[in-house]
């Protein structure tokens, strides 16, 4: 029988060694540990138990090393302490994952309830699996660095990206890390620069009510190991080079990766949840809990991490590195981010330790990072986010451009704001280069074409009496909620979906789309899909005619927002009221307008407003007008010195709305269509002769 000798207490997990493999785990006040070998996932019960006692304790860690082990070994933890309810989860009927086991196994044997209570679990637990640890080859698919200024992030679901009838890919892999890659020429000819994954970190089906699965993966079971759920085959140890194909894939095609990462709650609940792996290792260490021992919650998930604390802190930044170095991830989205700097008694810190290192760590320190800047506590931190390097999604710029072209009164003012890098809401400075990233929509409310389909949600499908989903999503269904055939409704939706998205790309700050939001991709209302394993949380691959003409104006929108990418540097000069004037450190400034040149209507009734960028040299370069009334309104231009092309008309027709060959515009002023935008540009600023190209290259 194989040898357990004291081992080390770094690193952290199942590691190899010459003789075997270290095991090392943080347990700071435990009395005794067992580690149980299985022979497989499905193993009833464990072929040998070993027990580490005082002399394999390292102050808070505790180790061994096994010789004869090596890649592939099934292993769990028993961890024996004081039994203080509320305060330590010591619970040694149950099998513990190991918080850093980089692939899991079980699966098909695995209860969630059977992880409560005191009755053994041994056979229906997860198992880790001993994996290498080998680092990403970046010399053979580097990372493709895009700069904040050229990014247009595309949130998607891996499992539901690459399902549904009319698929790019095989049935056998759709829903899969593998699978994705199939799609890449889509998202290529889109014109994207990265991707965000929503998690792929191993999560649990099991986390919801009977009879449903958590389907969008904010359970965290392990920030180490991917989910079994996404790969090809039933082999754990193939996870990692699945995770690591999609990404060598992802960078050929010149797209970043980034992961949705739930750093904030586990899966574990509340002090009366399942006792699956933190928590019965180190219940008081992990958790924020009150003096009565009750776990705090600003996560609505049932626990918050108490990631102030020294060792969280370095698991979470194992976690990382183990995706960024050894898997070649580019970057994160922290989910709920903010509540990360919560120190103790959950009082919101000005400098977070954990943000403070990661920062700080020079191998993450070429890593795309971005995060929500609220939580469920009530916290919400945007101009002053305590991070340096952390971009934030800005929630105000999606609220106001879905009320201003809803026609919400007192919007005029705010839609400004927003189109000048919401200096408002930076300290009277527009946010600086990927401090913000601005979006419509993302996987948590309405897809864009519901947004304009639907006045309220309609979640009956989740089994909760609709009480569930966001109730405030200033949308607005155009006079019929839901499908309708009524063209004028129907031509209205479409013109809004175009106004709302060239709106957000001719804005400064990092774009963000939603999956299928480029072919009307409805979920019927639904606001809150998280449980919606089926067509309602899929990609729509089977776009109608009307589908593909909003696609084309999306490839045609990101190729022209390249091109105007210089114009659009959140370093620009922001200007009220009268026209700026250049100063001899200024080469471009903006002017506000309303119906009449230089004079915009700030007024409370006001469902307008225009904008045009100036040359210290060659005068305006750029006009746009935005009319959110219910009638056509006739807008003043600024003289140009080589006349306009108009480039966007979203009230004419797809195809014309933004032409291939934008023609010379000769009128004085611009009529626009209620409920419309229209974007003049200078001949030169499109290198004229030079057309607009379709998209189909990879994004620069």
């Amino acid at each position: 029988m194989a040898a357990i000798q004291l081992g080390h207490p770094w690193p952290l997990g199942a590691s190899l060694t010459a003789r075997g493999v270290n095991f090392s785990v943080v347990a700071p006040r435990a009395t005794r540990v067992e580690l149980l070998l299985f022979r497989d996932g499905a193993a009833a019960e464990p072929y040998r138990v070993l027990t580490l006692d005082g002399r394999h304790r390292s102050g808070d860690y505790w180790h061994g090393e096994v010789e004869g082990l090596g890649i592939g070994c099934r292993y769990g933890y028993r961890v024996f302490g004081p039994r203080l309810p509320g305060l330590h989860g010591f619970n040694p009927a149950k099998v513990l994952l190991d918080p850093c086991a980089r692939a899991i196994d079980g699966w098909n044997v695995y209860d969630r309830g059977a992880a409560s209570g005191t009755v053994l679990n041994t056979g229906r637990c997860l198992k880790g699996v001993v994996t290498e640890r080998d680092r990403f080859d970046f010399d053979a698919a580097p990372r493709p660095r895009h700069s904040w200024q050229r990014s247009v992030i595309y949130e998607l679901h891996v499992g539901g990206f690459s399902h549904g009838a009319g698929s790019p890919t095989p049935a056998e892999r759709q829903g899969t890390l593998l699978g994705l890659i199939d799609t890449l020429p889509y998202l290529r000819s889109l014109g994207v620069t990265t991707l965000e994954l929503l998690p792929v970190m191993a999560f649990d089906p099991q986390d919801a009510p009977t009879g449903r699965q958590n389907y969008w993966g904010y359970s965290p079971l392990s920030w180490m190991a991917p989910h079994q759920g996404y790969l090809v085959g039933n082999d754990p140890l193939e996870a990692r080079q699945q995770v690591r194909a999609l990404v060598t894939a992802c960078h050929q095609a010149g797209l970043e990766v980034l992961l949705d990462v739930v750093y904030n709650h586990t899966s574990e609940g509340n002090q009366n949840g399942p006792t699956l792996s933190w928590r019965g290792f180190a219940d008081a260490l992990y958790y924020q809990q009150n003096e009565s021992c009750e776990y705090q919650d600003v996560t609505g998930c049932g626990n918050t991490i108490a990631a102030n604390r020294p060792l969280v802190r370095r698991l979470i930044i194992e976690s990382m590195r183990c995706w960024a170095l050894e898997l070649g991830i580019d970057g994160f989205r922290f989910d709920l981010g903010i509540a990360l700097s919560r120190g103790e008694n959950m009082l919101p810190l000005d400098q977070p330790p954990l943000f403070e290192e990661i920062e700080a760590d020079p191998e993450l320190s070429d890593l795309k990072l971005v995060s929500e800047p609220w939580d469920c506590g009530g916290l919400y931190r945007l101009s002053d986010f305590p991070a340096k390097r952390m971009g934030t999604w800005n929630g105000r710029f999606r609220d106001d451009l879905r009320r201003f072209w809803k026609g919400d009164d007192d919007c005029s003012w705010l839609m400004a704001e927003r189109l000048s890098g919401s200096p408002d809401l930076y300290g009277g400075r527009p946010a600086a280069e990927g401090r913000a990233i601005t979006f419509i929509t993302a996987h948590d409310g309405f897809t864009l074409a519901d947004l304009v389909s639907y006045n309220g949600k309609h979640n009956l499908a989740n089994g909760e009496d609709n009480r569930d989903g966001d109730n405030h999503n200033n949308s607005w269904n155009h006079g019929v909620e839901g499908p309708c055939n009524d063209h004028a409704i129907t031509a209205l939706r479409n013109r809004q979906q175009r106004n709302l998205l060239a709106t957000l790309l001719l804005a400064p700050g990092v774009p963000m789309l939603l999956m299928g939001d480029e072919v009307r991709r409805s979920q019927g209302g639904n606001n809150n899909t998280w449980c919606q394993n089926n067509p309602l949380g899929w990609m729509h691959w089977q776009p109608d005619t009307g589908d593909l003409a909003l696609r084309q104006f999306v490839q045609r929108l990101l190729v022209l927002r390249r091109k105007l990418a210089g114009l659009l540097n959140p370093k620009l000069p922001h200007v009220q009221g009268k026209p700026g004037r250049p100063t001899a450190s200024t080469t471009l400034w903006r002017e506000w307008h309303g119906v009449e040149v230089e004079r915009p209507d700030w007024g409370s009734w006001s469902h307008t407003l225009a904008w045009s960028l100036h040359s210290a040299e060659g005068g305006p370069l750029l006009w746009c007008g935005l009319n959110a009334y219910s009638k056509a309104i006739h807008f003043d231009l600024p003289k140009p010195s080589e006349g306009w092309l108009r480039v966007i008309d979203t009230a004419l027709p797809s195809g014309q709305d933004l032409p291939l060959h934008p023609e010379l515009w000769t009128p004085s002023g611009a009529p626009l269509e209620s409920r419309s935008l229209m974007l003049m540009v200078a001949p030169e600023l499109l290198q004229k002769p030079a057309r607009l190209k379709e998209a189909g290259s990879a994004a620069g």
